[in-house]
């Protein structure tokens, strides 16, 4: 019998396979497609450009600068161009770059550690003077920051800083960033170790050198030995924390992965103790595995944060450890946490020689170049011939003797820097904002110091520990997730229907005790004209609700909305 013919097989549909482009990771052989931050990179070296700064651009002008040096490299040496002015923020991510660029510039100074001599303080006043238009602000990772800077002026600039020790290298773009430490290390009395031998080494070792010179993007450092946690540990890439082992005594606890802007993480710490001689290569490791494995692809993605939550902090400390160290970690223990809320140094308090350190407020570290010369002035005339920045954007003067005290405190509240502030003044934080800065959407510095006014006069005896954190844009420069109140800059609708400057809220953020971010209340927006009523009637509220002892961050996130609105 003839076989009965089978009906043919249906072809099975061929899958379009697509080339998997992996995460931009080196060390996983993903070296394209570039997108056209990695392409400048992989031009030249964003340090090279400083020759062209000296060799051309200053001598030639603003109209000179090559568009990849203008918004990419000359960040390798502290350079952003800044706002022009009259620009709104409705129009900040609708114009080109080029539309956006006035011909000057913010420059950053890098103070590592936050340490300067008063004849570094005074040149850097000196400079705000002659070549920035007095501008000089102190930022919440202890640099300070120039605006109106013109091109011209710049190699003259970087003369007059190196002269004295200080310098603009890598202090911004896809580098190791300045390495923020206690503002009191090696003079507290309560200091577990201190990390300033780290912070020089990795300073001398790594800071503008090639080997670290082109990262995936930014990476921020901290290290601190005092148990108060006063540099912000949880949001850096990397951090060591002092901690005593129970055999080896005083070391450090290595966190990784921290980070705000948009997608905030906590950093996670690897269970690891570090030596004090052993920070730096352990921070080479660090930084190595962000150069080599970190996510080049979408910038998007290319914070250290991202990696680390990918792999998780067993496989990170193995990689490490394998590849990077050659040799395991001991384990350590966590840090203890700190006995007190305020971690800014502001106040009067014994050195462990038994002289005094001062700590004061300016207002949202708002100063000018007039100021810093006379706080450098006055640290002399009291004795000293030490300051320091803070991660709060506050200023220390060390090594004042007791008699010497009183006499600098009552001198300090005479240029209006306190020592001491109310809760508002103390606790509130801006960022640079619209006034400058091409990314911001709303005001933050003036906004900030017509706050605490009226805060001051509305509820002259609140005096508990509070942060209040203004950011002109979602980037979170000024921290506003890990705030008491973060307010990020926005345009919102006023009740006129009117579309004006206001802030998204946050609530309850905190580091050190409980770190964690804020409470977003459902649909609560404020504008920048109701700020006052709103923080004023949300602290009252707090001041009756809260039970004996309880943190406002506390109160917010068991409050209802009702008590938040």
């Amino acid at each position: 019998m003839a076989a009965t013919p089978q009906k043919p097989a249906a072809a099975t549909p061929r899958r379009k396979v697509s080339r998997h482009r992996g995460e931009g990771q080196w060390a996983a052989g993903h070296f394209t497609p570039l997108n056209g931050n990695e392409q400048f990179k992989k031009d030249d070296d964003g340090l090279n450009v400083r020759t062209r700064i000296e060799t051309i651009y200053s001598k030639r002008g603003f109209d000179s600068i090559d568009p990849n040096d203008l918004r990419g490299r000359m960040r390798w040496w502290g350079l952003y161009t800044q706002r022009k002015p009259g620009i709104d923020g409705g129009k900040t991510a609708i114009l080109e770059p080029e539309e956006l660029d006035d011909k000057y510039f913010m420059l950053r100074v890098r103070i590592d550690g936050g340490r300067l001599t008063t004849g570094q303080l005074r040149v850097i006043g000196e400079i705000s003077q002659e070549f920035a238009r007095g501008t000089a602000d102190i930022t919440d990772r202890q640099n300070v920051q120039y605006h109106w800077i013109r091109i011209e002026d710049v190699p003259e600039i970087w003369n007059r800083l190196e002269a004295v020790g200080l310098s603009t290298t890598e202090a911004c773009g896809d580098t190791p960033r300045v390495v923020i430490g206690s503002p009191v290390a090696g003079i507290a009395e309560d200091e577990i170790i201190d990390g300033s031998w780290a912070i020089d080494e990795i300073h001398r070792r790594y800071i503008g050198s090639k080997e670290f010179s082109n990262l995936p993007r930014k990476f921020k450092t901290a290290v601190s030995g005092s148990p108060l946690l006063d540099v912000a540990h949880e949001i850096n890439d990397i951090a060591f924390v002092g901690v005593h082992h129970p055999e080896h005594g005083p070391g450090f606890d290595l966190w990784v992965g921290g980070g705000l802007s948009t997608n905030p993480k906590i950093g996670v710490r690897l269970g690891a103790w570090v030596p004090l001689d052993e920070v730096p290569d352990v921070w080479a490791g660090v930084i190595g595995i962000f150069r080599d494995y970190g996510y080049r692809r979408l910038r998007t993605r290319a914070r250290l944060k991202f990696l680390v939550a990918d792999w998780g902090a067993e496989k990170f400390r193995q990689v490490l450890q394998d590849e990077y160290l050659g040799r395991e970690l001991l384990d350590g223990p966590a840090p203890a946490q700190p006995l007190q809320r305020w971690r800014d140094h502001v106040g009067v308090h014994r050195q462990n020689d038994g002289r005094f350190y001062v700590g004061f407020a300016p207002r949202v570290g708002r100063v000018d170049g007039t100021t810093l010369t006379k706080i450098a002035e006055l640290a002399e005339a009291h004795g000293s011939g030490r300051v320091r920045t803070t991660v709060e954007q506050k200023m220390i003067i060390l090594d004042v003797e007791e008699a010497q005290v009183d006499s600098l405190v009552e001198s300090l509240e005479a240029l209006d820097l306190t020592a001491r502030p109310s809760s508002f003044r103390r606790g509130t934080m801006a960022c640079t904002g619209i006034e400058y800065c091409k990314l911001a959407i709303v005001e933050t510095k003036a906004r900030g110091s017509q706050l605490i006014d009226e805060l001051e006069r509305r509820i002259p005896d609140f005096d508990e520990p509070l942060t209040i954190n203004i950011n002109g844009c979602p980037n979170a420069c000024a921290r506003i997730q890990v705030a008491d109140i973060g307010l990020k800059g926005q345009l919102v609708v006023n009740d006129r229907g009117e579309q004006v400057e206001g802030y998204q809220v946050h609530l309850g953020g905190a580091l050190g005790l409980e770190a964690g971010f804020g409470r977003k209340v459902r649909g609560l927006k404020v504008t920048s004209e109701e700020l006052p009523d709103y923080v004023e009637r949300v602290l009252k509220r707090f001041q009756e609700e809260r039970e004996d002892g309880e943190r406002f961050a506390t109160w917010a996130a068991r409050a209802s909305e009702e008590a938040l609105s």
